[in-house]
Parts: C-alpha cells; structure tokens; sequence
C-alpha cells in the first residue's frame, strides 16, 4: 500500500483477515478510549494512489497526499496517535488510537483544508469525526490539484474494526504490512474482481 515513507507500509498480520465492518457498532461509543484498524476506499474503487510493483507500493502524488495529510492526524486531534498504515492503489488502511477524549480537546481542530463536520454528524473527536476530517482534506487537496471541485475521491462510510487485545494490535499491524505483497489476492484489486467476475459468470 505505501511506497515505505515513514510509516506508510506498516502492515497487520494476514493468518486471519482483520473483520472489517461498513457499520458502525449501534451501542458502542466510538469517542472512547482504544485502537482501531480502518480502512477507506476510493469512489469506484478507482487506483489513483499508485501502483504496485514487484510487491511493493509505489505512491503518486495523489499517494503522497493521502500519506501525509493522514501523518498529520495526531497534529489536528491531540487526543489521536496513529500507528501502522499504507496507502494502496485504491484505498487506504490504518491504526488510529484515541486517548483520553478530553486531552488536548480545547485545542482540536479539523484537518486542513477539511469541511466543517455537519451538526448531525459524528460525535468531536469521534473515530468517524476523524476519519471524516482526514477524507475531506484528501479530497479536497487533490480536487485542487486537478481542478476538479467537488468531484468525489471516496466512497462514502468506511470499514472499522475494534482492536481488543495486543495480539489483535500485531496481527493487524502485520496485516498492513504484507498488504503490498499480497496485492494480487486483495480483494480490492479491481483486476482480481475481473478474473473472479469471468471465472465465475
């Protein structure tokens, strides 16, 4: 997913596929205190990011956006660490950590470039505040680029999983990290999606 730019291709382990979710748990409080593996992915599933080769992530300068606008999370959220992640073709993985809600609260603000979150929106400093924030500045800095205002990047939602223990913590990060290598079995890969579609009519 990531062309090794910091933590860009820090990966979770593979034996078992994290279990990513497109909703969100109805009784659980995402403004709490833990970490979680989240993956989001372009509109159409399109491979603007980059591409791999040889096993490895090669970024763009759409890729390159996507990395350092999301190395810039814990700088708009104090209450946020982030942890393994990779840029992919289409989509993007990664661990983000919440601390204790109210710490650096009354210094957080929304990503740069970032739409304000609408009233009826996720929760501040919610994971989907963040994850929300972090897409719109994406969005917003390669529709600048290509002078396309407006135009959407993402697919709306994204998948979540809540990370309970440390061996969970390895698997994924592990995950994350082969995910470049294993490009040709994701099931994100719109040319896999292709030779499925023809193998089975």
């Amino acid at each position: 997913m990531s062309d090794e730019n910091h933590g860009a291709s820090r990966q979770y382990p593979h034996p078992h596929k994290p279990h990513r979710r497109s909703i969100r748990l109805r009784s659980f409080d995402y403004t709490r205190q833990g970490a979680y593996f989240v993956t989001v992915c372009t509109q159409n599933r399109a491979c603007i990011f980059g591409e791999i080769v040889n096993g490895e992530m090669r970024t763009n300068d759409f890729g390159r956006v996507a990395q350092a606008v999301w190395e810039e999370i814990p700088t708009h959220f104090p209450h946020v660490e982030t942890d393994a992640y990779v840029v992919m073709p289409n989509h993007v993985h990664g661990i983000i950590v919440i601390a204790h809600p109210n710490v650096g609260a009354t210094h957080a603000s929304p990503l740069r470039h970032a739409s304000p979150l609408r009233t009826d929106g996720p929760p501040k400093r919610s994971l989907g505040a963040i994850v929300g924030s972090y897409k719109s500045a994406v969005s917003k800095r390669i529709n600048r680029t290509r002078r396309t205002p407006g135009a959407p990047v993402w697919q709306r939602n994204y998948y979540d999983h809540i990370i309970r223990n440390d061996d969970d913590l390895n698997r994924i990060r592990q995950y994350i990290l082969d995910n470049p290598a294993k490009w040709s079995e994701d099931r994100e890969n719109p040319q896999r999606q292709a030779s499925t579609s023809r193998a089975h009519p």
